[in-house]
Order: structure tokens, then sequence, then C-alpha cells
């Protein structure tokens, strides 16, 4: 039965952190360019659209007048 491998190690400002074989660190550009591809998201909270074409609650009328 052998051994597991040993995995090195380096010391950074927040702690000890395991270097693993062929997984590349994440680069401040990798971070960046995640956030620039990532989906727009609204600075305040958005009003339903619940009124002309997309009202749900007119579909559920059971009379036309």
């Amino acid at each position: 039965m052998s051994a597991a491998p040993r995995l090195e190690a380096e010391v950074t400002p927040i702690g000890n952190q395991t270097l693993v074989p062929g997984v590349a660190p994440i680069t401040p550009r990798d971070r960046l360019a995640m956030r620039a591809n990532a989906p727009l998201e609204p600075k305040k909270r958005q009003r339903p659209a619940d009124h002309g074409l997309f009202d749900t609650n007119a579909r559920n009328q059971i009379e036309m007048f």
C-alpha cells in the first residue's frame, strides 16, 4: 500500500494554502472577467410587469365583458 503524495503548501497573509498540482490559481484578471460577463443587476427594486401582455391575473378572467 503506497502513501498518498504529499502536497506542497505556502504561507499567505490569510494563512496556509495548499498547492494542488494541475490547478491554476484564480488571478485578479480572472475575477474581473467573471464579473464583466455576469448578467446585469438592477440598482434598486423593480416594479412587477403586471400590465398588458404580462398581466397574468387578466388571463384568469371567466367572462369577457
